[in-house]
C-alpha cells in the first residue's frame, strides 16, 4: 500500500481543501463588495457632477437671457431699436 492513501487521509484532504476553497470565497466576496461600493460612490459622484454641471448652465442661461434683455432695453432707450 505504499503511496496509495486511506480513506481517512483523502477524508481530511478534502476537509482542508474545502475549508481553503470557503476562505478564499469570503475573500473574494468581501473584495467583490469592496469594489462594488468604490463603483456605488463613483456613479453617486458622478450623478452629483452632473447635476452641479447642469446648475451651472442653467443659472449661466437664465443670467444670459437677463443680460439679454437689459441690453434690448438699453438699445432700445438709446433709440437703437
Amino acid at each position: 500500500m505504499t503511496g496509495e492513501k486511506t480513506t481517512r487521509e483523502l477524508v481530511y484532504e478534502t476537509n482542508r481543501d474545502v475549508k481553503w476553497i470557503c476562505r478564499a470565497l469570503q475573500r473574494m466576496e468581501a473584495q467583490d463588495e469592496a469594489f462594488e461600493s468604490r463603483i456605488r460612490a463613483l456613479e453617486g459622484w458622478r450623478a452629483e457632477k452632473a447635476g452641479e454641471e447642469r446648475r451651472v448652465s442653467t443659472i449661466g442661461a437664465g443670467a444670459g437671457g437677463v443680460v439679454g434683455g437689459v441690453v434690448a432695453v438699453i438699445v432700445r432707450v438709446l433709440g437703437g431699436g
